[in-house]
């Protein structure tokens, strides 16, 4: 979550692009993320020739060589933000319109990867020299306060505040997924080195992205000194589907910037005919879109076969069992109603999870977590798909704050439950003591399903009451009438006053 000084910048740098006539929200931000990735390009290629003189091996920069750029060639290294970025403003705009967006587009080795196919349309829309030499002042600003901050995740945060600036969001059921919320969900999953990966709304690639980050973080010498593991991580291990160009070029620009080479980012509409998936993931990471109804004949007959209803949320749970192998694992997002709604849609989805899986966690979040740009209630569901049970108890967390205020500004604050959430998830054992007056505790099987296979918490969490004492309503009415003959002598002093 951007603050302060940082949301300040993102702003100017908006009202730029804005003064000088690009208007759309999706054209701004997409502009935005060409001239980021820009940028980072330079920032990894130095990085990584650093490290090739430390590590003693050998190293070829992207932009060796020389490139064509209008009727001529020119030396790759032109086309580095920090040669550019000190030309004159005309040279500025000629390098990166007829230079710069070319280059980006065939710098990767394999056309058929979602960076080429979704790169491949990429236009540079900034319409004059003048404009675009006052971007690029704003975004080496934006990138130095960046820079002095310690958050692991402010790139993230930036494209949420930026994505958040979208008309869109909200309509049509795309809330964006907080960063720290992402992360936990990660961390409560704790992915493995050779997962397959999967969200089938991946929007930007958030969930991809951070469990990206989380495995380099916690498996890196499982993963990068293995070439077989390697290769998988970089090509078979992350797959994400969504229906928004946009969003798919971002999202794979997203993860090449953070080191993923080719990633499975591909056009499809998840709940259709178009995806064919099944049993084929391991871990299942996503907040579907939850856009109210869709028409039979547009939804997966596949999935209509396992719940017979029109609503995301529930195709988009029966999808997530459909695409997971036997013993694969989900967390997804998803709205309060799947909890507890009365339909017998709800109800056989619930019971799917309850008694085909094993369903192990219910995290119920405050509303104010998606704030501002979304009010929902929603939840977190992690179960693992084994087609034949194995459900014994069900572990349910009340969370009651994320670390921020859940109010508009969502300001940082010190009460935060996902330390707690990830703690006590690890160490299920340690919760089978614990009170239903409790922020968190177990569950039995057989009293959920006692229950209609209700998921909410309020059902079964237990709230101890205060007993408040007040005095007898006679002693009540003496004191109010001592106040009234009070305030009737000082309105009597007043009056006098101004006489």
């Amino acid at each position: 979550m951007i603050t302060g000084e940082l949301k300040s910048k993102v702003d100017g740098l908006w009202e730029i692009f804005w003064t000088g006539g690009l208007t759309n929200p999706l054209d701004v931000i997409e502009q935005i993320t060409y001239l980021m990735f820009i940028r980072d390009l330079d920032d990894l290629d130095n990085t990584h020739s650093k490290e090739s003189i430390m590590l003693g091996i050998p190293f070829k920069s992207i932009f060796d060589g020389e490139y064509k750029m209008g009727n001529g060639t020119v030396e790759g290294k032109q086309f580095k933000w920090s040669y550019f970025r000190d030309l004159p403003a005309e040279k500025m705009f000629e390098t990166v319109q007829y230079g710069v967006f070319p280059f980006i587009k065939q710098i990767h080795d394999n056309k058929d990867s979602a960076y080429s196919k979704y790169m491949g349309d990429a236009i540079f829309k900034i319409p004059t020299p003048q404009k675009f030499s006052q971007i690029v002042d704003a975004l080496d600003e934006l990138y130095e306060s960046m820079d002095g901050l310690s958050e692991k995740d402010v790139r993230g945060d930036i494209y949420e505040y930026l994505l958040s600036k979208l008309s869109t969001a909200g309509t049509n059921g795309q809330f964006r997924t907080p960063r720290h919320i992402i992360r936990m969900m990660v961390e409560l999953m704790d992915p493995k080195a050779d997962e397959t990966i999967c969200d089938p709304a991946c929007g930007t690639a958030g969930f991809l992205v951070a469990a990206s980050d989380y495995l380099k973080e916690n498996r890196s010498k499982e993963i990068f000194f293995d070439k077989d593991r390697k290769d998988h991580f970089n090509r078979s291990m992350f797959t994400g589907y969504d229906m928004d160009r946009t969003m798919l070029r971002i999202g794979a620009m997203n993860m090449m910037v953070h080191g993923v080479e080719d990633p499975h980012i591909e056009y499809k509409d998840s709940l259709s005919e178009q995806n064919e998936d099944a049993e084929k993931y391991s871990l299942v990471l996503a907040n579907p879109p939850f856009k109210g109804s869709l028409d039979d004949d547009i939804v997966s007959p596949s999935l209509l076969s396992q719940v017979k209803t029109k609503k995301t949320e529930l195709l988009f749970l029966a999808l997530f069992i459909r695409i997971l192998r036997v013993g694969g694992r989900c967390a997804a997002i998803v709205p309060d109603g799947v909890l507890f709604g009365s339909s017998k849609a709800h109800k056989s989805l619930r019971t799917a999870l309850v008694e085909d899986n094993r369903l192990e966690a219910v995290i119920s979040m405050p509303s104010g977590v998606f704030k501002p740009y979304a009010g929902v209630s929603t939840a977190i569901i992690i179960f693992t798909k084994t087609g034949h049970g194995g459900t014994d108890n069900v572990w349910f967390y009340d969370m009651q704050a994320d670390g921020f205020s859940l109010d508009d500004k969502r300001s940082a604050i010190e009460e935060n439950d996902i330390p707690d959430i990830i703690a006590r998830f690890r160490n299920l054992e340690g919760e089978k003591d614990r009170k239903r007056t409790d922020r968190s505790f177990l569950v039995p099987k057989d009293e959920i399903a006692g229950n209609d296979y209700d998921l909410s918490i309020n059902k079964y969490k237990q709230t101890v009451y205060q007993e408040e004492s007040y005095p007898p309503s006679s002693e009540i009415v003496k004191e109010m009438r001592r106040l009234a003959e009070e305030l009737s002598e000082e309105l009597k002093k007043l009056e006098e006053m101004l006489q």
